[in-house]
């Protein structure tokens, strides 16, 4: 038996199966945001708020976890309040995959992750909150996020706020850039940093049109370029956070996380609930009306390369 005779352990729902074979626009979105990235029960209100959020636009949600030995694409409300309610869910990437589909375990996919069972079911919108990248002292850890070479080897585009300003930005757009990912600013000329608007950094490409951005996405794949893209797209003026208050916030969490020797995976969740509690909530307020905007933009988009096809 050849060794690609196998099929991947995928299970889409029905709607979104339905979707897909008539062309209808879907947008894929991570579960780790629920079960790692957000407090309980706010949680599982922002699943919900975005189930309907991307209805209301005119486009399909598919929620991505693993559970029951297979990646879901589309997740039943019994699994959605499992992600939102336990605290043993595992946070799995690329490398955890196998693992996690073995153990029958439950997992919430990252950036990563998320793009691998999007591509695997045919999607080719993904919105999220913002991807991982280089973390600050990458050049001695070497401590970066398998989502940017995702991002080098999947072609799905990735709606986001930018990357966290947890990290070092620079790096960051250096090996996306090295790697030949398109990171296209959404109405804005450089690349947002998250809870704040502008990192500062230019962006190679800005386009202001969802048709246009559309069309671009089109263009790159019909080439044969098998990458994904990063489209940024800044938090909403009204709950953008002054760029020095969150840098104020993320130094005294960032030194907090180094005495206490927190490094790997649980880095991002326990910057996220300190700044949130750094903040007063409104930290965690911003990241809620980032994934809103996200979304939004995702099912435009989806829209649009739906009425290419």
């Amino acid at each position: 038996m050849s060794r690609h005779a196998f099929e991947p352990p995928l299970a889409v729902a029905p709607e979104i199966e339905d979707a897909l074979e008539s062309g209808k626009p879907v947008v894929a979105l991570e579960s780790t945001i629920i079960a790692h990235g957000m407090p309980r029960p706010r949680n599982l209100e922002v699943a919900r708020s975005l189930d309907r959020l991307i209805r209301d636009h005119g486009a399909v949600p598919a929620m991505i976890a693993v559970a029951e030995g297979s990646i879901r694409v589309g997740v039943r409300d019994e699994i959605l309040e499992r992600l939102a309610g336990d605290e043993a869910v595992a946070k799995v990437s690329r490398a955890d995959l196998p693992a996690c589909l073995i153990s029958g375990a439950l997992g919430a996919t990252t950036v990563a992750a998320t793009m691998i069972g999007a591509h695997l079911a045919g999607i080719r919108i993904f919105a999220t909150g913002g991807v991982g990248g280089a973390h600050r002292g990458a050049e001695q850890s070497f401590d970066i996020s398998a989502d940017l070479l995702e991002l080098a080897r999947t072609p799905v585009a990735v709606v986001s706020a930018g990357a966290k300003s947890i990290l070092d930005l620079p790096k960051t757009l250096e090996i996306l850039e090295t790697h030949g990912v398109p990171v296209i600013g959404y109405r804005t000329d450089t690349f947002p940093a998250f809870f704040v608007r502008s990192s500062g950094l230019p962006l190679p490409v800005r386009v202001d049109d969802v048709a246009r951005l559309a069309a671009m996405l089109e263009t790159q794949w019909s080439m044969g370029l098998a990458s994904g893209a990063l489209i940024a797209n800044p938090i909403p003026q009204d709950a953008a956070i002054d760029a020095a208050e969150i840098g104020i916030a993320l130094d005294q969490a960032l030194e907090e996380a180094r005495r206490h020797g927190i490094t790997g995976k649980p880095v991002t969740p326990f910057l996220l609930a300190r700044l949130n509690e750094l903040t007063g909530g409104r930290s965690l307020d911003a990241n809620i009306a980032l994934v809103y905007n996200n979304a939004k933009l995702g099912a435009e988009l989806a829209k649009a390369l739906s009425a290419l096809s």
